[in-house]
């Protein structure tokens, strides 16, 4: 019995010494937590608060339980604009992604050329440019006079001019375009710096037993990413589920309703049309539609790394 007594006596003082340094953490994480509580937190129960309520933002509140979500599933309005997201999901996650690979690729195989390094700075531009200059500058190039229409008149295709931004068929998949150009530099950065990672000596081997670029790229590069695979997919996605900006100046959620989507719409619901309750209830279902994309993505790159 001694020697538990002696542990125990030798184990207490040790514990005793170590939470003033776990408070210590604490005490600096503090500030950050404070924030986090204040900024995101306290937004987002009063968001879940104010979806159970029928309000315009002013007057007195009306309890209305889950009718506003329901609403969601019924008003072709609210439905519309999150079928839309995922539509952007293709312009703004797919082809970027796939683009990015295929660009990363070559420049992988070009790396100490100075076209390499024009390559990496011309495709990054997107990034720096804000998002709301974006949109004015695609607005000029997708005009029925703007240099996408006078291109193809001058090579004699005339007939499929039109103003991309204004019709009703192509609006969406323009939108589509300019949220893959802002985003394929960023895939291609990240796809890069994940190759840069890639033992070298792999590629060697498989050449040696005479692996051409297109075996190496599936059995090598591609395994190789699946981490950054996997962010490069998480951000693009969000960008596509939570598009606002590009679109508030290029189309305004028009012609119609053809380019409107959840942020836009809570916009509207919220600021012009006074239906608090309506904004907050598709602003809770768009932070549950994103989480239900991500997770299974983030998933999925963990236990590929495990």
């Amino acid at each position: 019995m001694r020697p538990s007594a002696q542990s125990t006596s030798t184990t207490a003082p040790g514990r005793r010494s170590r939470r003033p340094g776990a408070w210590l953490g604490w005490l600096f994480a503090a500030p950050a937590v404070v924030v986090y509580a204040t900024f995101v937190l306290r937004p987002l129960l009063l968001t879940i608060q104010y979806s159970l309520y029928d309000w315009d933002g002013i007057g007195p509140s009306t309890w209305v339980g889950l009718a506003n979500y329901g609403r969601l599933f019924t008003d072709r309005d609210l439905l519309d604009p999150i079928l839309h997201a995922f539509e952007l999901i293709v312009f703004f996650s797919f082809v970027p992604v796939i683009l990015g690979l295929l660009v990363a690729s070559t420049i992988r195989r070009i790396a100490e050329s100075r076209l390499a390094l024009v390559a990496r700075t011309v495709l990054f531009l997107p990034q720096v440019i804000p998002l709301v200059a974006a949109g004015i500058m695609w607005s000029w190039l997708l005009s029925s006079t703007g240099l996408v229409n006078e291109i193809l008149r001058a090579v004699g295709l005339g007939g499929l001019t039109r103003a991309w931004l204004g019709d009703f068929g192509t609006a969406l998949p323009a939108v589509g375009v300019i949220g893959a150009w802002v985003l394929v530099g960023l895939c291609t950065l990240l796809l890069l710096a994940g190759m840069s990672k890639i033992d070298a000596a792999l590629y060697e081997a498989a050449r040696l037993d005479g692996a051409g670029p297109v075996r190496e790229f599936f059995s090598i590069t591609l395994p190789g990413l699946r981490q950054e695979l996997g962010v490069a997919v998480t951000v693009t996605m969000i960008a596509a589920l939570a598009s606002f900006d590009v679109i508030y100046v290029s189309t305004q959620g028009g012609p119609g309703n053809a380019t409107m989507v959840p942020g836009l719409e809570i916009y509207y619901l919220a600021f012009s049309e006074r239906k608090v309750g309506v904004a907050s209830a598709l602003a809770v279902a768009l932070m549950v539609l994103v989480l239900a994309c991500i997770l299974p993505i983030q998933r999925f790159t963990r236990d590929g790394n495990r």
